[in-house]
């Protein structure tokens, strides 16, 4: 997959995209990421490209045209319109769901905000869907867009050493990961649970399910609507209910 990031900071995110897992499978080929510099496109001496807001109000918003004129460079590159998220608060919120589905594509290309937005045209010209992380406010969209590329890198072939740890981990299912423990057996008085010492492996990856619901029945209710449970599964929560 091809991964193209409009920014006013490519170097902040050459430095993320670049090290660790996401580095390495970027060396190897596992994905690819292209970062924009968005001034470079602005046609004015001072390579300003933000201006006073319509209307009134504090703060500065991004012009259309630098940032349209750069997307089109991009899709010149890539021979056909990638599809453009916007990442902004107002998006709807990103899950794994989604993360998963925009996997599936070939090529995405990522619009990073500043100030105080940028101009609504340019957004209803070229945008293809809006994404938040979550309900809070950041100074950029560069964060939010290296989480965004992060996580939808994760589910390409060859970036993670193992298909398996995809699959069990929080939200891949609607649920929580269940507790992980490891050496030593015994640390500041607390033991790990007897269960996982066992070799008995139908019991460990019962418990692990029962911890799983657990942790998402607490923590995360609204999870459970989503997520593909077993008469069993059913049962367990039923019991956890009761308790409460």
């Amino acid at each position: 997959m091809i991964f193209d990031i409009l920014t006013l900071f490519p170097e902040m995110c050459e430095t993320v995209l670049s090290t660790s897992i996401i580095g390495r499978a970027r060396e190897k080929g596992a994905v690819a990421f292209y970062c924009h510099q968005i001034r470079d496109y602005t046609k004015n001496r001072q390579k300003q490209v933000d201006d006073s807001t319509y209307g009134g109000g504090e703060g500065m918003i991004m012009t259309a045209q630098p940032i349209y004129d750069c997307f089109k460079v991009v899709e010149g590159l890539r021979g056909k319109k990638p599809y453009l998220i916007y990442m902004t608060p107002i998006g709807k919120t990103l899950t794994q769901k989604r993360v998963i589905e925009l996997s599936k594509m070939d090529s995405i290309a990522i619009l990073c905000g500043r100030y105080e937005g940028i101009d609504q045209r340019v957004i209803d010209a070229l945008v293809d869907e809006e994404i938040s992380i979550g309900d809070y406010v950041v100074t950029g969209g560069e964060l939010p867009a290296l989480i965004l590329a992060d996580a939808v890198s994760r589910m390409l072939p060859g970036v993670l050493s193992s298909a398996e740890g995809i699959t069990k981990e929080s939200h891949y299912d609607s649920l929580l990961e269940y507790p992980q423990y490891t050496k030593p057996y015994e640390w500041n008085n607390m033991k790990v649970p007897e269960v996982l010492i066992s070799g008995h492996h139908v019991n460990i990856e019962k418990w692990r399910r029962e911890q799983s619901l657990k942790l998402t029945y607490e923590r995360r209710r609204d999870l459970l609507r989503e997520a593909n449970l077993t008469e069993e599964d059913e049962l367990f929560l039923r019991r956890i209910e009761r308790k409460c």
